[in-house]
């Protein structure tokens, strides 16, 4: 673990976004670890700080529109658009799927950072990848604070997360020692 890596992973634990216990996750598997970036999100020194680390380690050139999907993605990505002195604009749901609303939009003139706070499957960049794309800007790249997947992602864009996480999960059956002494509790999204 790098530096910054240290950090941003000090960051989360002092926020409690980031909890060491014994976990049952939405999924019935268990974990030794538990993110919740919301929790973060709270203290906007922090968030300032992630935004700063971030727009040190992507690499996209030129871009001055930031979009981002709610309801994750609101806090990180206006900071990172504030630093950048670029043009915030976000994606909302309806009827759970992301759409571009209130007489916003993008032109040819937009160069846009998609801006997420977590991605682990990758399905809201996906939905918002669509929606920026069915437009006539250009989508420079894609950059979250977290990257929880277990699998290689490629959104056909540059992706370039400030963090990687991955945690360990366990089938009640495959428990570790170590785990099972601990009360289990499940903390909810």
């Amino acid at each position: 673990m790098n530096q910054i890596e240290k950090e941003v992973t000090s960051i989360f634990e002092e926020t409690n976004a980031l909890l060491k216990g014994h976990f049952i996750l939405r999924s019935g598997l268990r974990s030794g670890r538990f993110f919740q970036c919301a929790q973060v999100c709270q203290h906007m020194d922090k968030v300032s700080r992630l935004a700063e680390l971030l727009l040190l380690k992507v690499s996209f050139e030129n871009f001055n529109t930031v979009v981002s999907p709610a309801m994750g993605g609101l806090v990180i990505g206006q900071e990172v658009a504030r630093q950048a002195h670029a043009r915030f604009i976000f994606l909302e749901k309806i009827d759970d799927r992301l759409a571009l609303r209130r007489n916003f939009s993008l032109n040819s003139s937009d160069r846009v950072l998609l801006v997420e706070d977590v991605v682990t499957k990758g399905g809201r960049v996906m939905e918002a990848i669509e929606i920026i794309t069915n437009h006539e800007c250009i989508l420079a790249g894609v950059t979250s604070l977290v990257d929880r997947s277990t699998e290689e992602l490629d959104f056909g864009f540059p992706f370039e997360p400030l963090l990687k996480m991955q945690f360990p999960t366990y089938s009640i059956e495959q428990l570790p020692k170590e785990l099972a002494s601990i009360p289990a509790v499940k903390p909810g999204s």
